[in-house]
């Protein structure tokens, strides 16, 4: 029976209509099994889409696990969603049936804070993610795109260029757009400036094709020193640091305008402030779980900053996916049937992959219920 919130009718769950099924973990095991559930129907502002492919975050990995003790069981994980559109509701003007779309990490949000009146809606006090969130409108929990389609608001549905490869492009809608956005808004974007990346993973590689893309020297921050290769010959890198190698590091103190740091363990990061030019950027965008120790000396000699970030707007997410359509910019990919999902969670804890896993949901994400 439909019940009454906040002068809402609430649908309980099992009451939608429309029949779905995925990949859900049970429990904080983060073992991810078929799961049948349900989508609420199409509304007038809404877009339903048949899902192709997902990317695999390491957010949904912390998500399966209760890592941020929040998860809401089950749960199906998944923002970095690509697909096509199979039916659009009558208030719908931007898609029509058969466009190639994307959602990325928000679903809904509040519509009047201050975030979202200027177009950061990453940043409201009440956004509705993609998936282990309460929408309130109904009172169900989201659900992600390990699964073969989703309704969404028109206002969160991002239209894919026509020559990306989707499997490919499917992380940007979360790795893209968080390393996209404090580029643009620090002044990270500009032609022939110095741009550190500290980490070479999902992030980090996107990082350095976006500062190449912009027209930037761009130089990896790393502890792994078989990451050169790769970086400079694969990425594009322009050099090559290896963070605990105290003469390289010295070599490069007051070299460059801005670092993004997209790594999650702890490290230290005085050395890394170490390496800014006077009025320097250092933008966070990773989450170690440990909190940082900065010495204030560190910022105060050399009057530099540092920030943090956190995915980005709907129009700025819009604006990153055009701009990597315009510059063939993709993210580097391991494509992987559903049936793998769970080796590859395995290999994701290892760092074992170069540099995303995606999941082909139209192909092989089979129902077995």
């Amino acid at each position: 029976m439909a019940t009454e919130m906040n002068g809402k009718k609430v649908v309980p769950e099992a009451e939608h209509q429309r029949k779905a099924f995925g990949l859900a973990a049970h429990d904080s095991s983060g073992v991810l099994s078929s799961f049948a559930f349900s989508r609420r129907n199409n509304r007038d502002d809404d877009v339903t889409i048949k899902i192709l492919y997902c990317g695999i975050c390491h957010t949904d990995l912390h998500n399966i696990k209760n890592e941020w003790k929040n998860t809401i069981y089950p749960i199906v994980p998944g923002h970095e969603i690509v697909g096509e559109v199979s039916e659009v509701g009558s208030k719908v003007e931007r898609f029509k049936v058969g466009d190639k779309v994307g959602v990325g990490c928000l679903v809904g949000s509040c519509r009047s804070c201050a975030g979202c009146t200027t177009g950061f809606e990453n940043y409201c006090p009440l956004p509705i993610l993609t998936y282990n969130s309460k929408d309130p409108e109904d009172g169900t929990v989201t659900y992600g795109g390990y699964s073969d389609m989703i309704v969404v608001n028109q206002d969160f549905v991002i239209s894919m260029p026509e020559n990306l490869p989707l499997d490919k492009a499917a992380p940007l809608l979360c790795a893209g757009i968080t390393v996209y956005a404090p580029m643009k808004y620090h002044g990270l974007n500009v032609p022939g400036k110095h741009l550190g990346v500290v980490g070479l993973g999902g992030l980090g590689h996107v990082a350095v094709k976006f500062g190449k893309a912009f027209g930037m020297k761009v130089t990896v921050i790393s502890s792994s020193p078989s990451k050169e290769k790769e970086a400079i010959e694969r990425l594009g890198a322009d050099a090559f640091l290896v963070s605990s190698n105290p003469e390289q590091m010295k070599a490069a103190i007051f070299s460059m305008d801005g670092i993004i740091d997209t790594v999650s363990a702890s490290h230290s990061v005085p050395p890394l402030l170490a390496l800014l030019k006077p009025n320097g950027k250092m933008i966070m965008v990773g989450l170690p779980e440990k909190p940082m120790e900065i010495p204030a000396f560190s910022l105060v000699l050399g009057a530099k900053m540092l920030a943090g970030s956190c995915i980005g707007g709907l129009k700025d997410t819009q604006e990153m996916i055009d701009f990597a359509g315009k510059h063939n910019l993709t993210a580097d990919i391991e494509l992987i049937s559903a049936d793998y999902v769970n080796k590859a969670i395995e290999r994701l804890i290892k760092a074992d992959v170069k540099y995303r896993f995606v999941i082909d949901i139209a192909n092989t994400l089979k129902s077995n219920i």
